[in-house]
């Protein structure tokens, strides 16, 4: 099995969710490639449904596939999102941004009924903060987050070109990660900064394949 087979099975056990007349949010990236062919086929073999796409990118490919593609701005709801992740743990914590979609994956998130994550097993860690963390800003405010980031901490590099929404990606690379949700609130707190990658609470399922078997594991709900 190669990593390209575990993350078509990822995919299309995610695929296998989606129920006729839904709203779909497609994310981006190298996973979700395999996730937009699955869903191209159900649609090839009859099965009637929408989409919203998180990039450019990926309502091209959909699209071309004879998947409807919506204009998110016009929607409020989604029904289920799948999109892909750097890294996930098990509590369900994530990091993406790697392809720069992150502000509208977070925002199609966050318009979802359901968000599951599809990967590879290389992509499943014991703790998230090992790979570097997208920060999408508006160009305006560049030398003043890069400052506010090295004050966490965090080494940091301009990534080349701009994103979707025609703004910037510093990649912030943390020696000791911090505390996820104080970072994400730091981070949410900085003018300038438009959106990150830190995903700790969207995420409701993730499948991840390690050699053609495919596991989910489900966000448990803590009550009282």
């Amino acid at each position: 099995m190669t990593q390209d087979d575990d993350k078509r099975a990822a995919a299309e056990a995610a695929v296998a969710e989606v129920q006729p007349d839904m709203l779909v949010g497609l994310g981006t990236g190298s996973t979700v490639r395999f996730a937009i062919e699955a869903l191209g086929r159900r649609v090839a073999d009859g099965l009637r449904v929408t989409a919203v796409a998180t990039s450019l990118d990926s309502a091209a490919r959909a699209a071309a596939l004879g998947i409807v593609v919506r204009d998110f701005a016009e929607v409020a709801r989604v029904d289920l999102t799948i999109d892909g992740a750097d890294e996930v743990d098990d509590r369900l914590w994530a990091i993406k941004g790697a392809g720069g979609a992150m502000l509208r994956e977070k925002i199609v998130a966050a318009a979802s009924t359901r968000m599951v994550v599809i990967a590879d097993a290389s992509k499943r860690v014991t703790a998230i903060g090992g790979v570097k963390l997208p920060v999408e800003v508006l160009p305006f405010a560049r030398g003043y987050v890069t400052d506010r980031l090295a004050m966490l901490d965090a080494t940091v590099t301009v990534r080349d070109g701009v994103t979707d929404n025609c703004n910037i990606v510093l990649d912030a690379r943390f020696a000791a990660f911090p505390d996820a949700p104080a970072l994400a609130g730091a981070l949410d707190a900085t003018p300038g900064v438009l959106g990150h990658g830190l995903f700790l609470d969207q995420v409701d399922a993730t499948y991840v394949a390690d050699r053609g078997i495919v596991t989910r594991l489900e966000r448990v709900e803590v009550s009282g």
